[in-house]
């Protein structure tokens, strides 16, 4: 009798999750980044890409231990230099703004993130009229990427789902 209880409580714990899939994997207290590309040429596209490389290797350790959204905001406010300074190498005009900024809506591994402005660091390149990057900075998400061995798919997975397809199997 226990078990069937816990089955039926794990399904309706886990069709709540089924219906809210669809729901943003980022924290509602968060900091997005991003940089657009002056065009989608492969010339800008390759230039997106360097930046983005070259700023995970300098700027990103600053923000790999932070723990608060106050703490974060502190280090990308005090250390803007460093993205000046890597941005000025590419010898392109860009923008950087940090505040409220206007994200799309997107579809990313199959999570629907919605349209709107949210806290972040936007840099544009040139004209800004290319494909963008984008990633979170606090809470660190984009360090979990960019500190992985190998650049393949990243699986995100439920514990109430793990139970459930466990005992279903």
């Amino acid at each position: 009798m226990k078990k069937i209880f816990y089955v039926i409580l794990i399904l309706l714990i886990f069709s709540f999750f089924l219906k809210n899939e669809n729901n943003p994997i980022i924290p509602e207290n968060s900091i997005r980044f991003r940089i657009i590309a002056n065009s989608n040429n492969t010339v800008d596209q390759n230039t997106k890409l360097q930046i983005k490389k070259e700023l995970e290797q300098k700027f990103f350790p600053l923000l790999e231990n932070t723990t608060t959204i106050q703490e974060s905001r502190k280090i990308i406010k005090d250390n803007e230099s460093v993205i000046k300074n890597t941005l000025n190498s590419y010898n392109i005009p860009y923008t950087i703004n940090y505040g409220q900024n206007y994200f799309p809506a997107k579809e990313y591994k199959g999570v629907n993130y919605e349209e709107g402005n949210y806290e972040s660091l936007v840099i544009s390149l040139g004209e800004a009229k290319g494909n963008n990057w984008w990633c979170v900075m606090y809470p660190p998400l984009c360090l979990l990427e960019s500190n992985a061995d190998d650049y393949e798919e990243v699986e995100y997975k439920f514990f109430i789902q793990e139970i459930i397809s466990k005992l279903t199997s």
